[in-house]
């Protein structure tokens, strides 16, 4: 594209909180319609959402939206400058839109299933107006080369290259696409522990690393890891994912070393991240769904489901509901009056009874008895 790095703008470089502050911000979602909750009071700046992905509708800025579930979000994008301005489209834009959209749809391949009539309508549109742009196997080896280079980064560095989170009350997801075998991913120098570390720096409860790679013969190859200390939480994200049939991710175990970390090859390669996000979310529903307690309780590793739900059965039933241990009982209702007397002798409610005073007459009353035992005997 010959973009000089010297040009290029990123988020943390323009105080977009400043600028709401002076009035003169105003913001438009694209490929996105969830601000982060640092930026949630930028949501009244937000004029417009143009996005690709099912909307939450709780989360969602109450402006006008338009999503379609196109491959790409640069196809949409495409669509409304050849509508409303084709003037601005020059030939370095288009390439931009062009590659973006052949990287997104993975070179518009059939057999992967990402792209669709849309998104195929839109690259031929950008050809037929610009035929000087780079042939199509030529931009997406040289974009999927660089996407899939993680030459030199940290493990954190790799996690964050391509992420999205999700929560549900208290429980954070991370979801991160790495570009990697799965096998070479997990025998990274010290994972486990950057694994722990990632997590905590992020309060992320949940890391599912979904991998991709192409193998010799140039096919996609998927692989699913989920990184979770907390048993319960694991086993029903695992058991959705196992049991889902629409889609059916055709899940085979891989052996893994480490009690808080399973991982599988992902027999149907057209499940892309996009589409297991509402699957994890329904995760963390049936979670929540099932078990007692709040989130970031940690479980005993290794122990079993039943097990698990016995010990919060327990700890559930140990208090009175809405009430600590801290707190007092409530005062006893009082005594309805007899109707048949004037006056009720528990009219003034139950006697005071003390711990101390019940204590007492069982001890009086077991005096009694054996007293009344041995004389018996005599």
């Amino acid at each position: 594209m010959h973009i000089p790095e010297s040009v290029l703008i990123f988020r943390d470089e323009i105080d977009l909180h400043a600028l709401h502050q002076a009035g003169q911000l105003t913001l438009i979602l694209v490929d996105h319609h969830v601000l982060p909750k640092s930026d949630a009071a930028l949501e009244e700046t937000v004029a417009e959402v143009l996005d690709h992905r099912p909307i939450e509708q709780k989360h969602c800025p109450p402006c006008p939206v338009s999503v379609e579930l196109v491959g790409s979000c640069a196809t949409l994008v495409t669509e409304r400058i050849l509508q409303g301005a084709p003037e601005i489209l020059d030939r370095q834009t288009a390439a931009l839109l062009h590659g973006t959209i052949i990287l997104d749809c993975v070179n518009m391949d059939l057999n992967i299933g990402k792209a669709t009539l849309k998104d195929n309508k839109y690259v031929e549109k950008l050809e037929a107006l610009f035929p000087d742009l780079p042939k199509r196997n030529d931009i997406f080896d040289s974009l999927q080369k660089a996407k899939f280079d993680v030459s030199g980064l940290t493990t954190e560095q790799m996690l964050r290259k391509d992420q999205k989170t999700i929560s549900r009350q208290s429980t954070k997801m991370a979801i991160s696409t790495i570009y990697m075998d799965l096998e070479a991913f997990l025998q990274r120098s010290g994972l486990i522990a950057d694994l722990h570390a990632f997590c905590q720096a992020h309060s992320y409860d949940v890391l599912v690393a979904m991998t991709i790679f192409f193998n010799t013969h140039n096919e996609p190859v998927r692989q699913l890891a989920i990184f979770c200390p907390h048993a319960a939480l694991r086993m029903t994200i695992c058991g959705v994912l196992e049991r889902s049939q629409s889609p059916s991710l055709k899940l085979s175990p891989v052996p893994s070393s480490h009690p808080n970390l399973q991982a599988y090859l992902q027999g149907n390669t057209q499940v892309s991240r996009k589409k297991l996000l509402p699957l994890l979310q329904e995760a963390l529903s049936a979670y929540f769904d099932s078990m007692k307690i709040p989130s970031g309780q940690p479980e005993t590793v290794g122990v079993s489901r039943d097990q698990v739900d016995r010990e919060l059965d327990r700890a559930g039933n140990s208090l009175t509901p809405g009430l600590s241990q801290d707190e007092e009982e409530p005062p006893l209702p009082p005594t309805p009056m007899n109707s048949l007397v004037d006056e009720c002798p528990l009219d003034q409610g139950l006697p005071k009874l003390s711990a101390e005073a019940i204590f007492e007459k069982c001890s009086q009353i077991s005096l009694s008895q054996s007293t009344a035992a041995s004389l018996s005997k005599k």
